[in-house]
């Protein structure tokens, strides 16, 4: 038999459920590969509570794919944002991605609100979440009076803390003035509230600070309460006061802090509620006081609590579930108990929960006529309500789609065509929240291909799986074959498990399943196949393993670890301690198959583990060492040396001193180096840098020392076993100050005004500056000129302005650094120059040659240095279309702009419309801005082929005619010649006949073909032709009528038609006789009206304009014309009516944007030397007048979103 891979599952055993969890990711992984034309996939987006840092810019993320490209729009607070119109916003070129620039300015406030994006392409539209906005808060406490607290010893207290509300909610904890936290115990302790809780207070709990504190972690800030001052009196002071001031001094006695029963300090009452959601961190608190200190027990009524979910905090007072469900509901009863007695409260706990998902919407692939289902279903506490949408509007008032219906939860498709595709948005929603997920629905017609790389090899070792990939794409889904060496017959399902994703799995590999294995994938559009190849290895083993020892202290130990493993494969052997590393010490050793362990110690012992790895395997074998004491011969002591001590300074000079030392014990181990460190009290407090090293034979060391230093040394030892504790420090020895060794670095000097220059520079810090007072020296001259150096002294700073400079003048600087003993070596001189300003000169001879219909080559002389007035950017060109005098509807002109960087003097304009009229002009940019522009230069692209017919319907069906009706294309691209049209009929089987070519001369909108056969389907291709060739076609199918009185054909596309077995009337003589005369005198009569009109009146040309608009024109918007993308207007167009095919077969094609791909890489595409585009495309436009309304924009489709929060 077969074995074939169709859409159903196969079963896999219990065994194999890792293998299964394994093939369902690379199952849902699968996608329709981005070369093919698909709807828009949001990929990336903000969540849906966004707080944001008020002091930083914010970006909320868009990302989509799709095929074409989806174009992005945003709503805001359930209305249209238009970014265009805010400075402030900007969207990431080829995302949707938003950047409002805050830190410049405006306020986070401003654009606080609920957003959401929509990504759109030709085949449907994605929507993402609502995405609320809001800026965090970190408000400061409210000013209050707090009174001072005094209670008796014993007694309980709550500190209040209510913090202010923030965004989001602040950490709450207490310190004392000292920042120290302040101490907690099962009798003091912070609630949930943020209170601190005295169970019973003790003498000690008295202070003065007590203080609050609320960290707000999003904006990285702490705000503090007032201190609370406590005073605890205890049972002899109260009664001292007493006595001073009643006569009974034994008013208080001991009663004051005598001992009582729990009571809860919260929760209140003996019951309360607590409502929380699934998936939540449940937290449950109880606070008793009492004396002694009650203790906090919990237990769940009828029920236990979850052992690996339940968790304790706050010394029990506080009982936390995390990710609790609707089974933790319950009643929960926390007990506080002491010696005196026991009080226990219950808290009724409801678990609610936010929509989850149970099965959410996948996308869907089908072929034309394929039948398929989207299945969205959810669940949640209440039961949330299911809504779908389609391309982001509700599926109530979406566009009707009959191959759709809809039944609850699920939308289930029949026999879908290519225009059923569509982005689905299933929306499951209660009073907690809601889910939003996109699906869409692709209808392809696609052959089989397989993505798997050609000829990949699998190795796999023997006994184990081995899974061999086969994914692929298709559209209808194809079925899936393997074979194995080229061999005639499939493989068999007995032996092997093939899987839905096209995998071929071999439950058990053995040395004869290695081989070329063959995956042919099938549908009816074709067929697909791919090689990979299988090898099984010779698995590896461990032959001699290590074994049990045990030694006495001192000796040595060596364990052995023979590896067996396949010839092709190189393993590597690693010994482990402890499940560890082994320890970094000499006295391990790996020498081939030994572990060798000597001079072992009491801490040796353990389980010594050796692993072997392949790039396959792994094995390991363990041993254990055991060391017990050896003969009573004491051993030697080794460590780290003791450090020295007793430091010495000798022989101070201003630039030198000798160090001199005492060793320490080295405990058995030579000493090897010491390594002296030293501290700059004066600049650098606390730190300590590396000085020297000198051997361990060594303990004096001459020092380099540098001015107005107060230096500190200390010294530590090392040997083999590692490095010593440091010596104390030695006294203290401030060098004299003396004239820096060196001058700043990093000068630059860069103009920010055209008459001024910025001269910056790093400045030395407190350790090279060897002395008090430091300052610069900044001079400067001209570089071309005879002027002598301009010098100034600053103070410790790093900028200096020079004003009154001439604009764009290059200038030599030198910084030098002085401190009160003097001046630094001279400085070299570096170069800089003043402000540049806008150039003042256009480029010259500007003249064009055109390339072809879409593209021109455009020169210009180069505009001479001095005339830029700065660093010279490059030349940008702006150039627009021209208006004829049918457009003056249009509000603006569509200016483009190409900037090609440095000193290029040609470029290329891409993206040029066939047949127009254009103009352009050159200007120069420098880094302050453009110079003015060249004289205009005119020039007319040729003609092109046109687009397709804008329309094409088929009306009148009559036994054997068919009438032909259209509109002109949209985009003529030339003068239309003629039109061609081809047609031919189909068969009941679907094959289609003879083709009959017929041309139509250009004025003709209406065609009837005659002589056709009677209840016969015919297919129509339909192009017009210009000069340059013939353009895109558009097609259609219609029928004629049957020879039966009344009967109608199904699917003709518009108008409807009756037939009769009798005879025609339009065909008799007598009829055709009767309308030729009435032609005859409708023509006459329009004849006399039109000799009338123009001896009476004016030919109304502007209301024949306005009513022949071109519909191409619509109002476009202003850009600043800067550094920027090219933007087409059609991509901010809303939706147009009637864009659906309508009823009368209609066919309309979209326009279709221009593009830049073919010329540069995106936005920053660039042209190389041969006069290709380099620098930035974008668009700018010019307003005019107007004449007419403007129109106002169509609302988005997502604003009935507003439900989803």
């Amino acid at each position: 038999m077969q074995l074939k891979i169709m859409p159903k599952k196969k079963r896999l055993s219990a065994g194999r459920a890792p293998l299964m969890l394994f093939l369902c990711q690379m199952i849902s992984a699968l996608e329709v590969p981005l070369d093919l034309v698909q709807p828009p996939t949001i990929t990336q987006q903000s969540p849906k509570d966004y707080i944001i840092d008020p002091r930083e810019n914010i970006v909320i993320q868009c990302e989509a794919k799709g095929k074409p490209p989806p174009s992005f729009s945003w709503t805001r607070n359930g209305t249209h944002f238009d970014i265009d119109k805010d400075p402030l916003v900007t969207m990431k070129p080829g995302s949707g991605t938003l950047t409002i620039n805050i830190m410049s300015e405006g306020k986070a406030e401003t654009y606080e609100g609920v957003y959401q994006c929509t990504a759109r392409n030709e085949r449907g539209a994605a929507i993402s979440n609502n995405i609320v906005i809001r800026p965090s808060r970190s408000p400061l406490w409210t000013k209050e009076k707090l009174e001072p607290i005094t209670l008796r010893n014993g007694q309980s207290l709550v500190l209040p803390c209510r913090p202010p509300i923030g965004l989001p909610p602040p950490i709450i904890f207490w310190m004392d003035n000292s920042f120290q936290r302040l101490p907690q115990s099962e009798r003091v302790s912070q609630g949930l509230n943020g209170d601190l809780y005295f169970s019973n207070v003790l003498p000690e709990d008295t202070r003065e600070d007590y203080i609050c504190y609320a960290r707000f972690n999003h904006t990285q800030t702490i705000q503090q309460k007032q201190p609370i001052s406590v005073k605890v009196i205890s049972v002899d002071e109260l009664n001292d006061t007493i006595a001073a001031n009643l006569s009974d001094t034994e008013f208080y006695g001991a009663k004051s802090h005598r001992q009582r029963p729990p009571t809860f300090l919260t929760p209140d009452g003996n019951t309360s509620r607590k409502e929380e959601l699934r998936g939540n961190v449940l937290s449950l608190e109880c606070i008793a006081e009492g004396l002694p200190t009650p203790i906090i027990y919990w237990i769940k009524e009828d029920g236990t609590l979850p052992i690996n979910r339940t968790f304790y905090r706050n010394f029990k007072k506080t009982l936390q579930i995390v990710q609790v469900t609707e089974a933790d509901s319950g009643n929960y009863q926390c007990i506080a108990k002491n010696s005196l007695g026991a009080i226990h409260h219950t808290i009724s706990v409801t678990v609610k929960a936010a929509p989850y998902w149970i099965i959410a919407p996948q996308n869907l692939v089908l072929s034309p006529e394929e039948d398929g289902t989207l299945i969205c279903r959810a669940n949640g506490n209440p039961k949330p309500r299911i809504s779908w949408l389609s391309n982001g509007v509700p599926i109530e008032i979406a566009p009707d789609d009959p191959s759709r219906k809809i039944d609850g939860d699920t939308i289930i498709f029949s026999k879908v065509q290519e225009r059923s595709s569509a982005v689905y948005q299933c929306n499951a929603s209660n009073e907690y929240g809601y889910l939003l997920a996109n699906a869409f629905v692709n209808v392809l017609a696609e052959p089989p291909r397989i993505l798997t790389s050609a000829n990949t090899l699998y190795q796999v070792i023997a006994n184990r799986p081995a899974l061999l990939d086969c994914a692929f794409f298709g559209s209808p889904l194809p079925a899936i074959e393997w074979f194995k060496d080229a061999k005639g017959s499939a493989l068999r399902e007995d032996i092997y498990v093939l899987h839905e994703n096209g995998t071929l799995e071999i439950p058990v590999a053995q040395k004869d399943s290695t081989g070329t294995y063959t995956c042919v994938a099938r549908n009816k559009l074709g067929m697909a196949k791919n090689d990979v190849h299988l090898e099984i290895k010779d698995p590896t083993r461990i032959i001699k393993q290590p074994e049990y020892a045990v030694v006495q202290r001192g000796s040595t130990v060596s364990f052995e670890c023979k590896v067996k493993h396949d010839h092709t494969l190189i393993p590597t052997v690693t010994w482990l301690k402890d499940h560890g590393e082994l320890p970094n010490d000499g006295r391990f050793t790996v020498d081939k198959d030994y572990l060798v362990v000597a001079d072992v110690n009491d801490d040796d012992g353990g389980t010594y583990t050796c692993v072997a790895n392949t790039t396959l395997d792994n094995v390991s074998a363990s041993a254990v060492l055991s060391v017990v004491a050896p003969t009573p011969t004491p051993a030697p002591i080794y460590d780290v040396p003791n450090p020295p001590f007793d430091l010495e300074l000798t022989d101070q000079l201003d630039r030198s001193v000798q160090l001199s030392w005492t060793p320490g014990d080295d405990n058995n181990s030579p000493i090897t180096k010491f390594i002296i460190e030293y501290e700059d009290a004066m600049h650098e407090p606390g730190l300590w840098h590396h000085q020297a090293e000198v051997p361990g034979t060594q303990t004096t060391a001459q020092l380099k020392l540098s001015p107005y230093v107060n230096y500190s040394f200390r010294v530590m030892a090392e040997n083999n076993l590692g490095r010593s504790l440091p010596s104390e420090a030695s006294e203290q020895y401030l060098t004299k100050a003396a004239e820096p060794d060196k001058n700043p670095t990093a000068v630059e000097g860069l103009g920010s005004e055209p008459d001024n220059l910025v001269i910056t520079w790093k400045p030395l810090n407190g350790f090279e500056s060897n002395g008090p007072g430091l300052q610069y020296k900044v001079s400067w001259r001209q570089k071309d000129g005879d002027d002598e150096w301009t010098s100034v002294v600053v103070a410790n700073v790093s900028k200096y302005i020079v004003s009154g400079t001439p604009t764009f003048v290059p200038y030599l600087i030198k910084v030098q650094a002085l401190n009160d003993a003097g001046f630094a070596p001279e400085p070299a001189a570096v170069m800089g120059h003043s402000g540049e300003d806008l150039p003042m000169v256009a480029p010259g001879n500007v003249h064009v040659n055109v390339v072809n219909s879409t593209l021109a080559e455009v020169h210009w002389d180069p505009v001479p240095l001095k005339s830029i007035r700065g660093h010279l950017q490059g030349y940008r060109i702006y150039y627009w279309k021209a208006q004829s005098s049918l457009t003056r509807n249009r509000r603006h002109i569509e200016k483009k702009i190409l900037t090609f960087q440095g000193s290029k003097t040609h470029g290329m304009l891409p993206g040029l419309e066939p047949f127009s009229h254009y103009t352009l002009n050159v200007r120069v940019v420098n880094g302050k801005g453009e110079g003015p522009a060249s004289p205009d230069k005119v020039f007319n692209t040729p003609e092109g082929v046109p687009s397709a017919p804008s329309s094409l319907k088929i009306v009148n069906p009559t036994l054997d005619s068919l009438t032909l009706e259209w509109e002109p294309p949209s985009h003529p691209n030339g003068i239309l010649t003629e039109y061609t049209l081809k047609y031919q009929p189909i068969n009941s089987t679907h094959e289609l006949g003879p083709l009959v070519d017929l041309k139509i001369p250009a004025n003709k909108t209406r065609w009837i073909l005659k002589n056709l056969n009677i209840s016969t389907r015919y297919k129509f291709y339909f192009y017009a032709q210009t000069a340059a060739g013939s353009g895109s076609q558009i097609t259609e199918e219609a029928i004629t009528t049957v020879d039966e009185a009344g009967i109608l054909p199904p699917d003709v596309g518009a108008g409807k038609a009756m037939a009769s077995r009798q005879v025609d009337i339009a065909t008799q003589g007598w009829f055709i006789g009767l309308m030729c005369a009435v032609a005859l005198l409708i023509l006459i009569l329009l004849i006399v009206c039109f000799v009338r009109r123009n001896k009476g009146g004016k030919y109304p040309v502007k209301e024949k304009e306005d009513a022949h608009a071109d519909p191409e024109i619509q109002p476009m918007k202003e850009d600043d014309g800067t550094f920027g993308e090219y933007s087409d207007a059609e991509d901010h167009k809303p939706l147009k009516k009637g864009s659906r095919t309508p009823s009368d077969r209609t066919v309309k094609k979209e326009d279709s944007d221009d593009s830049l791909v073919d010329y540069g890489e995106g936005v920053n595409g660039q042209f190389n030397e041969d006069g290709s585009f380099i620098g930035q495309y974008s668009g700018k436009k010019e307003k005019e007048p107007a004449e007419g309304n403007e129109s106002s924009e169509a609302p988005s489709p997502v604003n009935a979103m507003n439900s989803f929060v």
